[in-house]
């Protein structure tokens, strides 16, 4: 990598316990030794990789501002700021029931798994100063969700954010996390690393609405046990270059994720989506529906791979990823595989890129519709299915409103374009 202060001495000098301190250092000098990524590889094909320089940002030295954003009803609320976890609440009676909200300790050696699925996955293990653990032990059902928000408000920071939900065998939790900032330039990488153990139930939710300059790139690697079922969403609505990498891996008999998101680009901003369903196991399902609009100059980049191994018999894998154009200059690429080594199986792909339904605008307007609000109607009743298919309800109108506010931007300044 070419010279930052992102350096094995800057990792060594984070606080935490020995193991932490070690398994930084370890980290920081794979990354010093790696080179940056390119958009020639096939990973990073479609990317703006090449105009990412690391040298423009800092690991942020203090906690500003918590985030804005309100969350009522919840279970436990951690808050993060600048990198560093400010505020942690649980509610009594789940604290009671063993249920756990905290950063990494000196006997959590063994929750840090090593998640190296790329260079910005192994620079957040090199530089996450406080890595949140969210801990539901076995037989728990936790009512209410559990909340972490980071906020950002640095200017020309690096922050690697990092959150770990274990769920023992036949619990239950929902987990919200929200990335929010404002108006700085930044660097943002978190990773997620989600453990279903079996027949346990997990739901997780993020929102991204970062700034205009802040550039995203994260990972998400989930684990999922025996007759467990985990169900992942995303809504991407913010930030300059905005990548999330899902790793989800089905390792035993019978488990199942599906795999929930949405985007809309607007602007110059590029969203970028690449998802691995790993089926190890037999009887395993995974179900991938990912729905973007993009608008203006903006980008969107999906691809996806189901990968059948050959133990993995009675598989049923299915991926869908649905695009609508919203102006001449918007582009969208959408590429699904399938990788399958067991001929006992059911899978299927389906991608589309396309602007707004001629037929179903034509009907409304037909119907004495303006055109503004017809366009407007169609967007919105194409995103419904996602919605519909959320985790943590007590979220979804928050992530409505903000994706309708990009709908009403869209449908406004196309009505000026129309009207000039």
């Amino acid at each position: 990598m070419t010279q930052t202060q992102f350096t094995p001495d800057a990792a060594g000098a984070l606080p935490g316990p020995d193991w932490l301190v070690r398994r930084r250092v370890a980290a920081a000098e794979q990354v010093a030794a790696a080179p940056m990524p390119s958009a020639e590889e096939e990973l990073w094909r479609y990317t703006p990789i090449g105009q990412l320089d690391l040298s423009r940002y800092r690991l942020a030295s203090d906690a500003g501002a918590l985030s804005p954003t309100a969350t009522p009803g919840n279970c436990a609320t951690a808050d993060t700021s600048n990198g560093r976890l400010c505020s942690v609440e649980l509610d009594p009676e789940a604290a009671t029931q063993g249920v756990e909200v905290r950063p990494l300790g000196e006997s959590d050696a063994e929750m840090a798994a090593s998640v190296d699925v790329d260079l910005f996955a192994v620079m957040n293990a090199a530089f996450s100063i406080e890595p949140v653990l969210v801990r539901v032990p076995p037989g728990v059902s936790v009512e209410g969700p559990i909340v972490v928000r980071h906020w950002l408000d640095a200017d020309g920071a690096a922050m690697f954010p990092r959150l770990i939900v274990d769920a023992g065998a036949n619990s239950s939790v929902e987990v919200l996390e929200l990335y929010g900032s404002a108006d700085v330039a930044a660097f943002v990488s978190p990773v997620v690393e989600i453990r279903v153990a079996s027949a346990a139930r997990v739901g997780y939710l993020t929102m991204q609405d970062l700034g205009p300059k802040v550039w995203h790139i994260g990972s998400q690697v989930s684990h999922i046990g025996s007759q467990a079922h985990l169900r992942a969403s995303t809504a991407a609505l913010g930030g300059e270059y905005a990548r999330m990498r899902m790793d989800t891996h089905l390792s035993g008999r019978g488990a199942t994720g599906d795999l929930i998101s949405l985007y809309f680009g607007d602007g110059e901003q590029t969203l970028d989506f690449r998802t691995f369903q790993d089926h190890a196991a037999p009887d395993t399902t995974s179900s991938l529906l990912f729905k973007g609009a993009v608008d203006d100059s903006s980008r969107s980049v999906y691809t996806g791979l189901i990968r059948v191994r050959p133990d993995a018999r009675g598989t049923n894998a299915y991926q869908t990823n649905r695009n609508i154009k919203l102006s001449e200059d918007a582009w969208a690429e959408s590429v699904p595989n399938l990788e399958i080594e067991n001929n006992e199986v059911h899978c299927s792909h389906a991608s589309a890129v396309g602007p707004i339904d001629g037929e179903q605008l034509f009907y409304l307007e037909s119907r004495g519709v303006p055109t503004e609000t017809a366009e407007r109607l169609i967007v919105t009743g194409f995103f419904d299915e996602v919605l519909d298919q959320f985790p943590v309800l007590e979220a979804v109108p928050a992530v409505r409103d903000r994706l309708q506010s990009k709908i009403e931007g869209f449908s406004h300044h196309h009505a000026i374009e129309r009207s000039g």
